[in-house]
């Protein structure tokens, strides 16, 4: 004897598992039919229900239709999973004959690509490249260079303080010291690195990075220094270059002055970038005999001059970018120009 229930449940199932799609969508359907809270296990849990006659009966047949429906799944499942192995393993296949893919290539970021150059022109001319921590003393940041606490030129400096007397150096000019309190005279380096200061709009930037040099020796002048970044400019501005040197004030340089390269870009007839066909590039100086003294040096036995200048400003006049905040960005589209 069949029961009609056992009968449904049977013909339910059948139909599903003929449907299902996939090896998961089988095994969902073995725990709907099959599983503890399946619709035949339930089923053959309520026999009590029944009356006593039928209970072998639909027993027997709800045993019956649970073998058929266990062998079926298996059957299907055993089907499914190798058909899905077959399109897995096509899917992975390799077809060797397609051309290769390459992996996007990066490239140097225009500050790194600047900072290379003007270090390999320096380089060239018998400078070594010194370097320094970017935590620094009030002592190393200021009061070496000719700046005590109490002078005026420290409102020129927006300073990250991080203790009473330690903070974020401003400029890369406490290299200079550590070098000197180090090495005797001749000293001769460059000092790239990072920079800090609370200033933050398109042309300045709260962390930024500079190159700054030092010549010390006897009989140094003001025309070694001219002659110096005269051929700096050409080198990095091209052979028309022209520079020229206007009066200034800095602490640590006596006499200052700040230097202008002639316009690249209009050749100084002024444009949108130059206005007056000058472009600032640098400060610069003979060193302060004060900050000699308080190296160990004699100021009477030897003297120094002392630039420096932003990476940033470089690129920015060499490459006609106005926004420096472009070189922080990592904006690919930019930094793909420079590839």
């Amino acid at each position: 004897m069949r029961h009609p229930r056992v009968d449904a449940i049977a013909d339910e199932a059948r139909a599903a598992i003929a449907r299902a799609g996939s090896s998961a969508e089988l095994e969902q359907l073995r725990v709907r039919y099959l599983g503890r809270q399946g619709a035949l296990t339930l089923l053959l849990r309520s026999l009590g229900t029944l009356p006593e006659k039928e209970r072998p009966l639909v027993g027997a047949a709800a045993n019956e239709v649970k073998r058929e429906l266990e062998a079926l799944l298996e059957l299907k499942l055993t089907q499914r999973r190798e058909a899905e192995r077959r399109q897995e393993r096509a899917r992975q296949r390799l077809d060797l004959t397609l051309p290769g893919r390459r992996p996007p290539l990066g490239s140097c970021h225009p500050l790194t690509r600047v900072q290379d150059e003007i270090i390999a022109i320096f380089v060239g001319l018998g400078f070594s490249v010194a370097e320094g921590p970017e935590i620094e003393s009030d002592y190393f940041n200021f009061e070496a260079l000719n700046i005590p606490k109490d002078h005026p030129a420290r409102d020129m400096q927006d300073t990250f303080y991080l203790s009473e007397d330690t903070l974020l150096r401003t400029h890369t000019s406490p290299v200079q010291i550590r070098t000197m309190q180090s090495q005797r005279p001749p000293v001769r380096i460059i000092c790239p690195g990072r920079v800090y200061r609370r200033d933050a709009d398109i042309t300045h930037s709260p962390m930024f990075h500079q190159v700054e040099g030092l010549a010390v020796d006897r009989q140094v002048s003001m025309g070694d220094l001219k002659g110096t970044l005269e051929l700096f400019a050409r080198e990095m501005f091209g052979p028309r270059s022209r520079i020229r040197f206007r009066p200034s004030f800095f602490p640590f340089t006596e006499p200052s002055a700040e230097v202008d390269v002639l316009c690249f870009l209009c050749g100084g007839s002024g444009c949108r970038v130059c206005k007056d066909g000058w472009l600032e590039i640098l400060g610069s100086g003979m060193v302060h005999p004060q900050v000699l003294g308080n190296v160990g040096y004699d100021p009477e036995e030897v003297t120094g001059w002392a630039f420096g200048m932003g990476i940033e400003r470089i690129a920015m006049l060499k490459y006609g970018v106005d926004d420096i905040r472009l070189f922080f960005e990592n904006d690919l589209r930019f930094l793909r120009q420079f590839a």
